[in-house]
Order: C-alpha cells, then sequence, then structure tokens
C-alpha cells in the first residue's frame, strides 16, 4: 500500500498530502517530482505535518492552516478523492494544488467525524478560487 493509499485510508495522521500540479513543478528540477507519486496532471507527497507545511508554503508561498481557512469559505467545490485534482466551484479550471490532512474519529464531536477518520482537503484553483471538501477516510467517491 503507498503513502497515498494509507493516508486516504486514515492510516497516516501526522501526515499531510499535498498535490502540486505540473505547473508548480517544471522548472524546480527532479526535487518534488523525485519524492512523491507522479499523476496524470502532477504529483502528490505524503509527508510528516510540519515538513509537509514547510514543503507547501515553499512551493506555494502560503501559509497552510491560513489557506485551509481561506478555502473553508468557499463552498461547492468537489475535490478528487485520490487527491489528484479537483472541480472548481467557480469555474472548470484545473486545481493547482491540494493540501489534505486526515483527523482521526471523534465521536464526541458527532456528525461525520462520529462516523470514522476523516480527510479534510482545500484546493486552490487556477482561476484564483480557493475551496474545500471533506469525506470519510477510504470514501472513493
Amino acid at each position: 500500500m503507498s503513502k497515498r493509499e494509507q493516508f486516504l485510508a486514515g492510516k497516516r495522521p501526522e501526515d499531510v498530502a499535498l498535490f502540486l500540479s505540473d505547473s508548480f513543478v517544471e522548472g524546480e528540477g527532479d526535487g518534488l517530482a523525485e519524492h512523491g507519486e507522479q499523476v496524470e496532471n502532477g504529483v502528490i507527497l505524503v509527508v510528516e505535518g510540519d515538513q509537509g507545511r514547510s514543503v507547501f508554503k515553499t512551493a506555494t508561498g502560503m501559509d497552510a492552516m491560513g489557506f485551509a481557512k481561506q478555502a473553508m469559505g468557499t463552498e461547492g467545490g468537489d475535490i478528487a478523492r485520490d487527491l489528484s485534482g479537483g472541480h472548481c466551484p467557480d469555474c472548470d479550471g484545473d486545481a493547482e494544488f491540494v493540501f489534505a490532512f486526515a483527523e482521526e474519529q471523534n465521536e464526541e464531536v458527532g456528525d461525520l467525524y462520529a462516523e470514522g477518520d476523516v480527510i479534510h482537503a482545500y484546493s486552490y484553483c487556477e482561476c484564483g478560487t480557493a475551496y474545500s471538501d471533506k469525506w470519510l477516510a477510504g470514501e472513493t467517491e
């Protein structure tokens, strides 16, 4: 099972996952692509939380948690359950990057969190819209 598969199954709650489109990894040498999993339109990295937030800031110029807070303000986006992109609620543009983390099941919180581990994902579209999505770990659709 790959790191991404483990992450999506909720088995790596201490890690974060990053999808960076080809436009972010082009011209940067083999650095990020060498450490991640190549997908159709970019690369996905699953790394320890603090290191992942640092990589995110270096690659995008944004603070990960500040970006997540901004993205939570936009509803209606749909992020691919395999983290390979998303569907922007404002246009038909492609995701430039996705930042995701898993939160372990918490029955006290209720709602989705009572059902199992939850994947939180935040995406930035090429049009400039930041949006979020969340789902139960292990869901494929």
